[in-house]
Parts: C-alpha cells; structure tokens; sequence
C-alpha cells in the first residue's frame, strides 16, 4: 500500500515538474525568458523547457493591436475647441524591450498616442486639420514611432477618427460655405454673359460684313413665330426685302 502510494506521488511530481517546465508558444507568441532575475533569451514559437524555481518566462505577443485613443480636448493653433479621437496600429518587434524597458507597453503606447495627439492638432490650424488629415496622420504616425522605438514597439498606422466642432463653428463654416457657392454661382453667370456678348459682337460683325445675312435671320424669326400658333401675327417688313419687287413694278423709275 505504501508502495502504490510512492508511486502516485512520484508521478505527480514528475507530472507537476513537467508541467512547470515545459511550456507551449503559438506562432504569434515569443517567450522572454530570466534566469535568477536575468535576462536570458527570447524563446519560442513551439515547446520551450524551463528549468523550474530558476527560470521565469514572460509571454508577448507580436500581433498586430489596435488601439482607440479616446477623445482629447484641443486647442487649435487659431484659438478654436475641438474633440479629436484617433486609432493606433501597432505590434511588438523587440520582446525583450516591451518587457524590461516599460513596465506596461500598451498602457505607455496609450498614453503616448493621447499626448502627441494634443501636441500635434494643437500646432496645427482648423482648416489644415480639416483638409490635409493625411498629412497629419503622417505626423502622428512618425512621432509615435519614433519615442515607442525604446520600448521595441513598431507603429505602423494613425488614422485621426473624429473632429467634434462647437454648434458655433458648425454654424460658421456653414455660412461659409453657402457664400463661397452663392461666390462661385456669380461667377459662372458672369462668365456665362461674358462669353454671350463675345458672341454676339462676332454676330453682328458677320451681320454688318454681310448684309444679306440680316435677312435670313429676319426669315427664319417668322418661320418661328409662324410655328407658334398664333391666329394674327404682325410684323415689320423691312423695305430692303421689297425694294427689288418695287424697282420691278415701277421699271426702275424713282
């Protein structure tokens, strides 16, 4: 009986010891591994043995995370308030450094994003934020990366989400906006006229070189008239159109 009972605990012993010592890392996961408080290596992916009471491993994963930055009170660079949020694309490239160099990467990649988020809409003017967000994108992306590269983090991607404006300033580019089409309507109407009387002065010059031409016209404004249903039509006769049956009539006498 003491036998048996031997036994068992030997075997959960080797189980337990095994258990400690032996450890599984997906293919996405890396192992930091200290020996006695030190750093030893960067470990994984497969099956990883630890040495049990010496060996302590920390796991990182090297996906890709997607972060929200929450909504930042801004001031602008031309004295406007705005709610700006954000979203931040990143991962781990050195595990080694997202562990010993920081003792919460996402919490410090968090807080770095919300402040550099400040910084750069605060250097920045409400039209520049609102037309070249690209280029501010950019700049968030190349700030973030740079002062995350300590703790071996790679930031790929900043995309600004939201720009929340005061009613007031809805308002006023609203009004803004109606103007500058009401400006551009004005415009196309003036150059609408513009290019009518350009025509027109070639019309007449043609009319004043060419006679004829006069009469033409006057012929097919009478068609159009005629076409329109009209029970009595009066109209003008010019005597340039009669002139030559008259000079017929009267043989050429005045």
């Amino acid at each position: 009986m003491n036998d048996i009972i031997t036994i068992a605990l030997l075997v959960l012993g080797v189980f337990a010891f095994l258990s400690s010592a032996i450890k599984i890392l997906r293919e996405y996961e890396r192992g930091v591994v200290f020996r006695l408080g030190r750093f030893l290596s960067v470990k994984g992916p497969g099956i990883i043995i630890l040495i049990p009471g010496i060996d302590k491993m920390m796991k990182t994963s090297l996906r890709t995370v997607t972060m929200d930055v929450p909504p930042q009170d801004v001031i602008t660079k031309d004295n406007v308030s705005i709610k700006v949020n954000a979203v931040l694309y990143f991962y781990v490239v050195e595990p080694e450094k997202a562990v010993i160099q920081v003792e919460d990467y996402l919490y410090a990649t968090s807080q770095l994003s919300q402040t550099t988020l400040r910084s750069i809409m605060g250097q920045s003017e409400l039209d520049e934020i609102l037309s070249e967000r690209d280029k501010i994108n950019m700049q968030l992306q190349k700030v973030i990366d740079k002062h995350s590269d300590a703790w071996g983090i790679k930031v790929t991607m900043v995309e600004v989400k939201h720009i929340d404006l005061p009613q007031e300033m809805q308002r006023a580019m609203a009004r803004q906006a109606e103007a500058e089409r009401e400006r551009r309507a004005k415009i196309i109407n003036a150059e609408g006229e513009l290019q009518a009387s350009e025509k027109l002065l070639e019309a007449a010059e043609i009319f004043g070189r060419h006679p004829v031409t006069i009469q033409l016209r006057y012929l097919q404004t009478l068609v159009e008239i005629a076409g329109d249903k009209n029970s009595t039509t009066v109209f003008p006769l010019p005597m340039d159109l009669i002139k030559p049956f008259v000079d017929m009539a009267t043989g050429g006498k005045k």
